[in-house]
Parts: C-alpha cells; structure tokens; sequence
C-alpha cells in the first residue's frame, strides 16, 4: 500500500510517500509545495491541487494521510491552513482516496509511542523507522513523512 502523507499549509505544505509492505515502510519521496508570496490566496491553492494531483498521477496511492489543524492562537493562519486542509481532501476526493486526519499528538504516539515527543525526536524516528541516512529535510517533509507513517498504521476499519 502506498500512502501520501500531507503537513498542509498555503505558503509550505509538507508532503511523504511511503510504501507499506507488511510490517516494513519504505521511503519513496518527500519535499515541500511552495507557493509564492504575494499571489491570490486562490491561486496559490490552485497551485498546491495541480502539485496535490502530479503526486497522486506518479505515484497513485492507496490513502492520504493530512495532519489536522489541532490549535493555533493566529486565526489569519489557521484559515489558510483550514484552506489548504480544503485543497487536500478535495484533491482526494476527486482521485478516490480516502483520507485519515490525524493530529500532531496522534503522530507523536504513533511514531514515537509518546504524545509529548519534541520535533527532534519525531524527526529522528522517522529516520530510523525509514532507514533514512539523515533526517528529511525540511521540517515539513519530515513531518509528512511522520503522518504517512501513522496513517499507515491505521487499522482498515479506520481508512
């Protein structure tokens, strides 16, 4: 099963595939979907869908795992990232996929076995859990690939 992992954002959005074979997860990509600064919200989510779909064209998977927007203190950007969220499941939904929203602390667990994890410690999980040489860089690749390993790990009754 191929799951695409999602860390939305308008300016950056995060984005891991994985393959799970059996117990095993096999990095297949991560990076970053940038859209520039200055363009009409409604473009730069234009832009996020058309990269949203090229990843699903390559590499067709089997479940889109999004991190879920838990809590933010900046309205202005928690609706931009409510609008990427937007972007994600519409892009979805029209390939097919189902979507597991899961948030920050649900990754943490499923990574880390441990909700209070730092940053550091999930990206160095995500490292050895996908025998990566380094940690993915950005942060919101690793953290993509962080939500691709825990929706993965989702029973099917969930998906």
């Amino acid at each position: 099963m191929i799951c695409l992992g999602i860390d939305p954002g308008t300016a950056t959005t995060g984005y891991g595939v994985i393959e799970a074979v059996g117990t095993r997860r096999l990095h297949l990509l991560h990076g970053v979907i940038r859209t520039p600064y200055g363009l009409p919200q409604g473009e730069r989510l234009m832009i996020l869908h058309e990269k949203l779909c090229t990843l699903v064209e390559r590499f067709t998977p089997s479940l889109i795992g999004m991190e879920k927007l838990f809590f933010s203190t900046n309205v202005k950007t928690a609706i931009s990232v409510a609008q990427a969220q937007g972007v994600v499941l519409f892009t979805a939904a029209a390939a097919g996929i189902p979507v597991i929203e899961l948030t920050p602390n649900q990754v943490k667990m499923s990574v880390t076995q441990n909700g209070n994890a730092d940053k550091r410690q999930v990206q160095l999980m995500v490292r050895r859990l996908l025998q990566l040489a380094d940690i993915p860089r950005p942060d919101d690749a690793a953290d993509a690939l962080a939500v691709a390993l825990s929706a993965s790990q989702e029973p099917a009754w969930r998906r």
